[in-house]
């Protein structure tokens, strides 16, 4: 079978199994779960790939989870990878495959991602006759909280004698169809930060006897639009977000406390190192 041909089989029978592909993805996107927390996800991917009787290895760096297909000549290891976290959000829509679960949603996209690359795996699994080398199917947890379960799992061997590795990422901002690629960086660094404002509370009534933690906090968070402003490179490309503010209180009561947390973009270790800097 030539390269061409096998590829047209393989596109044909993932045709063929893409009503499948949907409902997998369904089943998942009704029941997330959060990142350290994926244990019913990860046993569902085990047990996908225990039913097509594709060896897997699981607990790869906590609930990471590998399967490995062997072509029938020689060739290069090749790494297709898939995460399989969620996010703390909650799911607004109304569609049958809304999430059971308050407050945790996909909402990134990795339940299509799991979805597609299990279809994958086992299309194949049925072509593996025709394959040289051998292929690894990672799926990673723990995507969305940095370092995540990408560390961990590299340092379980997930990407032992892998020649070369490949993923991809669902971005809903595109029509449905399109394909995204360039040569060099593509997905920037992300950093997490956490910035805890102490101040003393009081009553609201009485402000000049209270270090306001609300007004600090709001102040640091217009002062932290002006790192990437004015600290990096206009021509290296970086983001500060402040995704976070809770001060809880009473409503007429000035809070002591807050906590502001974030994340910082960048594609420069440069960059990178001067927006730790300036936030600290």
């Amino acid at each position: 079978m030539t390269i061409s041909t096998l590829q047209k089989s393989i596109n044909e029978r993932l045709d063929e199994h893409y009503e499948e592909m949907v409902e997998i993805r369904r089943h998942l996107h009704k029941n997330p779960e959060l990142s350290f927390q994926e244990e019913e996800t990860a046993a569902f991917i085990a047990s996908y790939y225990d039913t097509l009787q594709i060896p897997t290895r699981t607990k790869v760096g906590g609930h990471g989870v590998l399967a490995f297909i062997e072509g029938a000549s020689p060739g290069p290891t090749i790494a297709l990878r898939a995460d399989f976290d969620a996010l703390p959000i909650h799911d607004e829509k109304d569609v049958p495959y809304k999430s059971t679960k308050p407050g945790v949603m996909h909402a990134c996209g990795h339940d299509g991602h799991t979805a597609t690359l299990l279809v994958l795996a086992k299309v194949l699994h049925t072509h593996r006759d025709q394959l040289k080398g051998k292929i690894v199917l990672i799926h990673q947890h723990a995507e969305e909280y940095a370092p995540g379960g990408a560390k961990p799992m590299i340092e379980d061997g997930c990407l032992d004698g892998v020649d070369v590795i490949f993923g991809t990422h669902l971005w809903s901002s595109e029509p449905c169809g399109t394909i995204l690629y360039k040569s060099g960086n593509f997905m920037a660094a992300a950093d997490r930060f956490s910035i805890q404002v102490q101040g003393k509370g009081g009553h609201g009534a009485q402000p000049h006897l209270t270090k306001d933690a609300v007004l600090i906090g709001s102040q640091i968070v217009a002062n932290l639009q002006q790192v990437v402003a004015r600290k990096v490179n206009p021509i290296d490309s970086a983001v500060v977000s402040v995704g976070g503010f809770v001060a809880e209180n009473a409503f007429n009561v000035i809070a002591d406390s807050a906590v502001l947390t974030g994340t910082a973009r960048s594609f420069e270790e440069s960059a990178r190192h001067i927006i730790e800097r300036e936030i600290e």
